[in-house]
């Protein structure tokens, strides 16, 4: 029977060591650790109501194929901070200051990704004054308030979370917001064509319980 003396045995312990040492260093060779190509907030689009709270995460996609999220190494920022704040290292809590959009910006490995906030306000009824207006081609334009219950905000715009609605959209009427002299702000609307048409004018904003509100009744824009 083959029989090892102690130095042999020694021996062949650290020639099976080293064997299995340069195994792994050229295994790890051949698995290289994966390179961050790209970034993205979840949610997307978030929403958040005023004075709550929502938990933001970053996930990141790798050359080869996988995603996972980001807990460390990621840098946040919002803005205006006027209309929400956004905390944290990893994932981060966004918090409603004031109804309106907020642009959200995180980075991480030289890569950044941004996200459109919107700070949803207390808003379970909206009316629209003046019911109808008209407008001449290139004349001035004809306001329209949309007036929230029980609020903030006090007002619906496009500007602070509300979509206006134009029916029939064909091109020819264009909405700005802008002042009336008693800081309530109002769509103003302008034609550079349809004469003769008569457009629907409506406004929607996000419901604190989900869904969205519309403006009633539905305004009527007559373009002469």
């Amino acid at each position: 029977m083959f029989m090892f003396t102690g130095r042999k045995l020694a021996l062949t312990f650290a020639f099976t060591a080293l064997v299995a040492l340069a195994f792994g260093v050229s295994c790890r060779g051949f698995f290289p650790k994966p390179i961050l190509q790209s970034i993205a907030i979840n949610p997307t689009a978030p929403q958040v109501n005023v004075d709550k709270t929502l938990n933001l995460q970053l996930f990141g996609t790798y050359d080869d194929g996988t995603r996972s999220q980001l807990t460390s190494g990621v840098g946040w920022s919002i803005v205006p901070t006027s209309v929400a704040t956004i905390s944290g290292t990893g994932s981060a809590t966004l918090t409603g200051v004031t109804s309106g959009s907020a642009t959200i910006t995180a980075s991480a490995q030289a890569l950044s990704a941004t996200a459109n906030a919107t700070v949803i306000g207390n808003v379970s009824a909206i009316t629209v004054s003046p019911t109808s207006g008209s407008v001449a081609v290139g004349g001035a334009g004809a306001p329209f308030t949309f007036a929230a219950t029980p609020g903030p905000p006090s007002f619906i715009t496009a500007d602070n979370g509300g979509t206006l609605g134009i029916s029939p959209n064909d091109g020819n009427i264009t909405c700005t917001v802008s002042t009336d002299g008693n800081s309530n702000p109002d769509e103003l609307c302008t034609a550079t064509g349809g004469t003769g048409i008569s457009y629907a004018i409506t406004m929607t904003y996000p419901s604190p319980t989900g869904g969205t509100v519309t403006s009633t009744p539905t305004a009527t824009l007559t373009v002469h």
